[in-house]
């Protein structure tokens, strides 16, 4: 099946989602009590995520790539004054629809289910009835095929991951956040993953925002790449990815991929070539 084939399949599911939203940041801040003194983690800032887009989040490690996306999520409260509409409603609101589904580096699988368990365990928690035709149709889909029975344990890092992206589309999302999901990797495997997984979110009406710390993976995966200053962190720029999709490893050796990590590499203080990670 064709990358093209898998995610019309994605989006094609009974109770299918309705259209990606729209994310409005406005005023988003953080401050975390450290002893006597406070620590800020972001600078107030505005940020909108169009519907339907994939947004890259990279910057140096502290500069709050991560308390933006828990923010987002509703998973962190920003200072006072600052707020986040996720096509219109608060982030609580969407998250308790299942409309909302959270990747992060660890793939957080519960070791005592299956495979096909934990995919369903993200149905029952959305409060809809666990379709096990449909869980085993999103396994074939991300190469799990054959895996359904399989704990955790027996999956590889790659695997587990696959299996992590299932759980998350599995409630067809609105809006993905993905949190460093292929981070626990080998380069090979994260580079296939990069290239085979993306299409699975990108035909289901799923707006998506993904915080990576690999330049090349921004580049590959984003239509727009945001880089942030160190903390406490701003948006320093935005830079928008003007490579034609669907996307293929052919693209990082494209001169234009080469113009887009190394603009990147630089804002970030990375001499290294098109694979840096910052």
């Amino acid at each position: 099946m064709s990358a093209a084939e898998a995610a019309a399949d994605v989006g094609s599911g009974a109770g299918a989602a309705s259209a990606a939203p729209q994310v409005v940041c406005t005023a988003l801040a953080k401050t975390f009590p450290a002893g006597r003194e406070a620590l800020r983690v972001l600078d107030p800032l505005d940020l909108t995520l169009e519907a339907g887009s994939v947004t890259a989040l990279v910057g140096p490690s502290g500069c709050g790539k991560s308390t933006l996306l828990r923010i987002i999520a509703g998973l962190e409260r920003p200072d006072t004054g600052g707020s986040v509409r996720i096509g219109g409603d608060d982030p609580a609101a969407v998250r308790r629809r299942g409309e909302l589904a959270i990747a992060f580096q660890d793939a957080s699988l519960l070791p005592w289910r299956t495979t096909a368990g934990n995919v369903a365990l993200a149905q029952r928690l959305a409060r809809r009835p666990v379709d096990r035709e449909r869980i085993a149709e999103l396994l074939r889909l991300v190469g799990l095929e054959g895996f359904e029975q399989v704990r955790p344990a027996q999956l590889s890092g790659g695997m587990r991951q696959r299996a992590a992206i299932a759980r998350c589309l599995i409630t067809e999302p609105r809006l993905l956040l993905l949190d460093e999901p292929f981070g626990a990797v080998d380069e090979l495997t994260r580079r296939r993953l990069n290239i085979e997984l993306p299409p699975l979110w990108s035909g289901a009406q799923t707006t998506t925002l993904l915080v990576t710390h690999s330049i090349s993976e921004a580049v590959l995966l984003a239509d727009r790449v945001l880089v942030m200053s160190p903390r406490p962190g701003s948006v320093v720029a935005d830079i928008p990815v003007d490579l034609e999709r669907p996307r293929s490893l052919e693209h990082v050796h494209s001169a234009r991929f080469a113009e887009l990590t190394e603009r990147i590499g630089a804002l970030l203080g990375v001499d290294e070539p098109a694979g840096a990670r910052g």
